[in-house]
């Protein structure tokens, strides 16, 4: 189906409001080296924020779509790389909003919510939204109401489908790899798996019972990454009670090309300038802005791809597949 071409929003007299959306920019020093070889593209990615933000002077909230933290996530509040890789990085501006946050795949490897039995147990976890010293959180699944922008924000964990890179992933494989590198594999594959089975539930009955206009739904995970959940991509796709418009990330680009449409709603996938490797050259956040009658467009800004992707010093030949069989099947 064709998409829905993006444009430009109104003027701020005649609009609700707006908000940035970002992802995969957690660079680490130490854990990355193909093609992001600094923290460079991440700073270059804020400072347009910074700059956006200035000019839209109504930002509401960032959308902040997950692998906030390169390689392991954070292992409780005191971790020093909330100040390292965020607070440092971006303007006191910039998070004078709330950042609206779900866990990605690396956010979870070293974090008690792999292994936790509940929220009460992740690091990134906060329920408090004038809280502004950590991203805004307050379950794995999770809703928050804007009625003065005829809005509902809903963020889902979906990294149960971290194996759907591939569609020729066999059913042994198909579970959240990365619960290998945790201290409680079984476990991490069973917590992720059942909250992913929320997280859906959860978009299904919003998509039934909010009365909003617009839903903003993210994930850590570009829409291709379901195509085994077609369902899910239907409830994405209809528009006969709200205009959807769906986030995710993982892939290191922002772009509305590469995933599987959602027409005659809108989604992208979006990067952030310190995901593992630059997976194409248009890196930048995307921007959503609501007019006062409540139609939300969305578009990109992009910075200079020099600035942030360069050749990569050797081909990848990845094996096929890398990780361990599932040990919940």
């Amino acid at each position: 189906m064709q998409r829905r071409a993006s444009k430009s929003g109104e003027s701020g007299a005649t609009r609700k409001g707006s908000f940035l959306v970002i992802g995969d920019w957690g660079w680490d020093p130490h854990a990355h080296g193909d093609n992001v070889r600094s923290s460079g593209c991440q700073k270059t990615i804020a400072d347009a924020m910074l700059v956006k933000m200035r000019e839209l002077k109504d930002v509401k909230f960032i959308v902040n779509v997950g692998d906030s933290f390169y390689p392991r996530g954070v292992k409780s509040k005191t971790d020093h790389q909330w100040d390292t890789k965020w607070r440092h990085m971006y303007d006191p501006e910039l998070r004078s909003v709330p950042w609206y946050s779900v866990y990605g795949n690396h956010d979870y490897i070293g974090d008690p919510c792999a292994c936790g039995s509940g929220p009460e147990e992740c690091a990134q976890i906060n329920s408090d939204i004038s809280n502004l010293d950590f991203f805004y959180m307050p379950d794995l699944n999770w809703v928050q109401a804007h009625p003065e922008l005829d809005l509902e924000v809903i963020g889902l964990d979906l990294n149960q489908y971290m194996w759907a890179y591939s569609n020729k992933t066999t059913s042994e494989y198909q579970c959240p790899f990365d619960c290998q590198y945790t201290k409680c594999d079984a476990t991490c594959e069973r917590n992720i798996k059942h909250r992913a089975i929320d997280g859906i539930k959860l978009f299904q009955e919003r998509s039934v019972n909010s009365l909003a206009k617009n839903l903003v739904v993210f994930s850590h995970y570009p829409t291709d990454y379901f195509f085994s959940q077609p369902d899910f991509i239907k409830g994405l796709s209809d528009n006969s009670k709200h205009n959807i418009t769906y986030f995710g990330g993982h892939r290191h680009n922002t772009d509305q090309t590469s995933t599987i449409s959602t027409a005659p709603n809108t989604n992208w996938v979006v990067g952030g300038g310190g995901g593992w490797s630059c997976d194409g050259r248009e890196q930048g956040f995307v921007v959503g802005e609501i007019s006062q009658g409540g139609e939300l467009y969305t578009y990109p800004v992009l910075v200079d791809p020099d600035a942030c992707c360069k050749p990569l010093p050797h081909p990848r030949i990845p094996g096929f597949p890398w990780w361990k069989k599932c040990r919940n099947l």
